[in-house]
């Protein structure tokens, strides 16, 4: 699918119908209390996002407009990378931090903490990056960079770190990246120049606000797509599952390919997404390819 001409040249209304905004979350402001601001701010009747922030955490915040929530799913649990500081209690030496922190790579135990929306038990999570960025001993204080598996508590982390180190607690954390979505991209925004953007648009300019929406066909980046006939989408709305005569003659072969590599996938129509369909048992034996999962209408 091509992004760039879909950004440029769909309508505005169907990108905010259809779209992905990079928030900035400020400190003080609950993931809800983001998308329930944009929700009003676009009057649009759901919005979502793309993995909780605590209130004090600031960053990255994918917020899903519109339709763009019936596949808010395939974003979400993707890895994540944090930056931020935190405060031993005891004075230690850098190179004693550094290789406690090394033995938290790789997979861990973490217990959820107490004040959680999650079933409290403990689960598996995988550690990719954790290592310091410096070390003000001194202060005790230490800036720590840490790419994590979805899932992964910052929070817990430090003070599981801590119980090897005399304690150890977060003061600061900002997400550089949700997923595909990071704090370098173009888009990124904070809540004060999406308003003014906003406020533009409702007077007339949409050239600001469009260059903000991410057209939420990027989700061809997560999972594959194919193309299927024009003739085809009126039976594919009406709810017919996908036959092989439906996919485009152009690269059938490769399309069959999709198909059958993944469970998912996305089925298309000249830049636009028609549904999202799984594969069947019968694609075998050549009957029904695959039924919708999320139809998107």
């Amino acid at each position: 699918m091509n992004i760039s001409k879909i950004k440029k040249e769909k309508p505005i209304s169907e990108l905010i119908n259809f779209g992905i905004l990079n928030i900035d979350k400020p400190a003080d402001w609950t993931s809800f209390d983001v998308v329930n601001y944009i929700r009003r701010m676009l009057n649009l009747p759901k919005c979502g996002h793309f993995g909780t922030l605590d209130p004090n955490v600031t960053g990255v915040l994918p917020i899903c407009l519109g339709n763009a929530c019936k596949i808010q799913e395939y974003f979400m649990h993707r890895d994540k990378i944090y930056i931020g500081k935190m405060k031993l209690h005891q004075k230690i030496t850098q190179k004693k931090l550094e290789a406690e922190m090394k033995k938290f790579l790789g997979v861990i135990n973490q217990l959820p903490p107490r004040i959680s929306r999650v079933k409290r038990q403990i689960r598996q999570r995988e550690i990719m990056e954790f290592k310091l960025l410096d070390y003000d001993i001194e202060n005790k204080e230490a800036n720590f960079v840490a790419e994590v598996e979805a899932g992964t508590y910052i929070r817990k982390l430090i003070d599981d770190l801590g119980k090897n180190l005399g304690g150890a607690q977060m003061i600061e954390l900002r997400r550089t990246r949700a997923g595909m979505f990071s704090d370098k991209d173009k888009e990124f925004v904070t809540i004060e120049q999406l308003k003014k953007t906003v406020d533009d648009w409702k007077t007339g300019n949409e050239a600001e606000l469009r260059k903000l929406i991410i057209p939420a066909e990027i989700i061809n980046e997560v999972i594959p797509a194919i193309e299927v006939s024009e003739e085809s989408l009126i039976k594919l709305h009406n709810g017919s599952p996908l036959f092989e005569n439906m996919i485009a003659k152009k690269n059938l072969k490769e399309n069959l390919k999709v198909i059958n590599s993944g469970e998912s996938f996305i089925i298309a129509c000249n830049d636009r997404i028609i549904e999202i369909a799984k594969k069947t048992e019968q694609f075998q034996n050549k009957e029904i390819l695959a039924k919708a999962e999320v139809v998107l209408k």
